[in-house]
């Protein structure tokens, strides 16, 4: 297969991208991708570790509010889709894939009035603004969660696959905590606030890591690139709780983790289900039509989560949170159990047939 894939922005973009290329070059290991994201995003940073051709487009958001920094934008928009026509005619793929991000819209779109077969992958439960706009120009369109059929004039589009990162987290190796120093005997608390970390949710878990000592087990917080240095100037944590930027491949920490606390992006969530990591969820309430909220209450109300939100996140909340569900043997099990009956299995399989059959029509 030759496939264009383009995406990015954050991990939620990125990861699934990734589980799909995975799984294309599992099935066909002869096949060309090519990689198209931004010229300034995590993305130019990821992608090329895996050995994937990278393609950079100069390409930024458009504000919500007015600004005239969104005629520049559309400046970029119009020579970005320029530039992704020459691309995708010297390239030639049979498929391109756009996995959400704003970078995806001059890409789908330049596919489109080429002619080329286009396939988009919606992560979350309510479409990002880029999917919706690109509805028009994709010949399928997958979902993760079955709620967001009604964001989708076209319904004949839409194909219910899940987020094929729960199936890559399951393929992972388990991290070997000796590499952290970590306590192999200890029960282990993840905390991270997604792929970017969280300015305000960083300052009030700071606060709060003082009151971990004495726990009997280990706290592991992931702050992001951009907050480490200035927390680590700010606190000396407790033996108990090691503080990282950054982890690649969380996937792999997640497989030894009893607890975590995490942001409710889609790809994160697909791998908590996947490997059913009971987790306390901290919705971001700065994302596009609070969507996190909505993530995290799929899995609350179906009682395989817990939920705090980050206006309530103030003094020792969390921390007696934590305190509870690893104590409470009973709700802690059935948190673990009813992840079990949750999730879309084997979406990465149905991602696959899906572009196959999308290649193939009409040959």
């Amino acid at each position: 297969m030759r496939a264009i894939v383009c995406g990015g922005g954050t991990g939620g973009h990125i990861y699934p991208a990734l589980a799909i290329i995975n799984k294309i070059k599992e099935e066909e290991p002869n096949s060309d991708i090519l990689y198209i994201g931004t010229h300034n995003r995590m993305e130019k940073e990821i992608i090329p570790k895996y050995n994937i051709s990278y393609m950079p487009l100069v390409m930024y958001g458009i504000k919500r509010k007015l600004s005239l920094s969104n005629i520049k934008t559309m400046y970029y928009y119009v020579n970005a889709i320029k530039r992704a026509k020459r691309v995708i005619k010297d390239f030639n793929p049979d498929v391109v894939i756009g996995v959400g991000g704003y970078i995806t819209a001059p890409v789908i779109y330049a596919a489109k009035k080429l002619g080329y077969k286009t396939f988009i992958h919606e992560q979350n439960s309510i479409p990002g603004l880029s999917n919706r706009h690109l509805e028009k120009n994709a010949d399928k369109i997958a979902i993760s969660f079955e709620s967001s059929k009604q964001y989708f004039k076209d319904q004949s589009k839409i194909i219910y696959t899940g987020n094929p990162c729960g199936d890559n987290a399951k393929k992972q190796k388990r991290f070997d905590k000796r590499e952290l120093n970590l306590d192999v005997k200890k029960k282990l608390v993840l905390i991270v606030m997604g792929s970017l970390g969280s300015l305000k949710v960083n300052e009030k878990i700071t606060k709060m890591l003082p009151m971990f000592n004495e726990r009997d087990y280990e706290v592991l917080f992931v702050t992001g690139k951009d907050y480490y240095e200035e927390i680590k100037e700010k606190i000396k944590p407790p033996k108990n709780v090691k503080i990282v930027p950054y982890i690649d491949n969380m996937a792999r920490v997640m497989k030894v983790t009893d607890l975590m606390v995490s942001r409710a992006g889609a790809s994160t969530m697909s791998e908590i289900m996947a490997l059913e990591v009971p987790t306390i969820f901290i919705p971001s309430p700065y994302v596009t039509d609070n969507h996190q909220y909505k993530n995290a209450s799929d899995l609350v109300s179906k009682g395989a989560a817990v939920m705090i939100e980050e206006s309530d996140l103030n003094g020792d909340k969390l921390v007696r949170t934590i305190d509870e569900l690893l104590r409470n043997k009973l709700k802690y099990n059935k948190i673990k159990e009813n992840l079990k009956d949750i999730g879309v299995k084997n979406s990465s399989d149905k991602i696959y047939k899906a572009l196959k059959d999308l290649i193939e029509e009409k040959k």
